[in-house]
């Protein structure tokens, strides 16, 4: 018998919905997180479009939440990393980076997805000496400062926007001409005082004092006149996508891995099954088009759902 029945990877929306549907479907689940709950939710200032969330309730409250009732329906957690899973004839045996292992009937994948970097001069150098891919966990150093926000998607808009309630020196660069945000996103964006938006315009370098580590200049390429320009700078928050964390999908046992699209991100069915049977994925690392916290949740609960239905037969 494996020693559980369900094993979530990964503790942001997505993993946390899969082990509450689990847990109340009378299932054996454990979930298995690196560092702490919540994921990206805990970028979030306020969580304003979750159905229901009427009120200013933040990434983290909610999290917290969603952690609070998984416990209480029963699901275990265990705080370690995944190296490895194989197929062992009807389980998996999934192995820690410690060594210590463990079996489990069924599987759903919910690691979520990391920053994509923008691989410039300088974005290594000053990562965390001016430069940031979270604005509510690092925007506070920087009250009244010349902040750049880089990208032009749902999550740079809400980036910016946070930002300027701290600094009315917000500048959010869009390599388009465009915003490809939500409309009433772009539409607060635009019309706030504190955010000039520099459109058809890309970043091509990040400078400044290594020694007194901080950020003290951007180099800026506008598109249109294919002009170059340096701008003074105390702080780059970049929010150009993500990459998902899908390194698991090669699982040792079976003739081939868990099948991924060309972005890295796994494929799955309307079930959240995946080309290998028992292995479900849910949230921001599966493929499809429309990456919120509603969504994640909603894929954790299917993939509850149909894990608890292939354990079953």
């Amino acid at each position: 018998m494996p020693d559980y029945d369900l094993v979530v990877i990964g503790a942001g929306p997505a993993g946390l919905t899969a082990a509450q549907y689990g847990a109340r479907a009378a299932l054996k689940v454990l979930v298995i997180e690196q560092l702490s709950v919540g994921g990206q939710v805990l970028l979030i200032d306020v969580l304003e479009n979750y159905p229901g969330n009427t009120g200013q309730k933040s990434g983290f409250d909610f999290i917290m939440d969603l952690h609070n009732q998984a416990e209480n329906f029963g699901a275990s957690f265990l705080f370690n990393k995944v190296s490895s899973i194989e197929k062992k004839a009807d389980c998996f045996r999934i192995v820690m980076v410690d060594g210590s292992t463990l079996t489990a009937a069924a599987l759903i994948i919910a690691t979520g997805a990391k920053p994509r970097l923008l691989g410039i001069p300088g974005e290594k150098e000053f990562t965390g000496k001016g430069v940031s891919y979270c604005a509510t966990c690092d925007g506070n150093f920087f009250k009244e400062k010349k902040i750049f926000v880089i990208g032009g998607g749902d999550a740079a808009c809400d980036e910016a926007r946070y930002l300027s309630r701290l600094s009315s020196k917000v500048v959010l660069v869009h390599r388009k001409e465009n915003l490809r945000a939500q409309k009433v996103l772009t539409k607060r964006t635009l019309e706030n005082p504190n955010i000039q938006v520099r459109f058809n315009t890309v970043i091509k370098e990040i400078k400044g004092a290594l020694a007194a580590q901080k950020v003290g200049m951007v180099v800026l390429e506008n598109l249109a006149g294919s002009q170059v320009y340096e701008e003074q700078a105390d702080a780059v928050f970049i929010s150009v996508g993500t990459v998902p964390l899908s390194e698991l999908a090669a699982i040792d046992g079976v003739e081939k891995c868990v099948e991924l699209d060309n972005d890295g991100y796994i494929i799955t069915n309307s079930k959240m099954e995946t080309n290998i049977p028992g292995v479900f994925a849910a949230g921001d690392v599966r493929a499809g088009a429309f990456r919120q916290v509603v969504t994640a949740a909603g894929d954790g609960a299917i993939a509850a759902f149909n894990a608890a239905k292939y354990i079953g037969e």
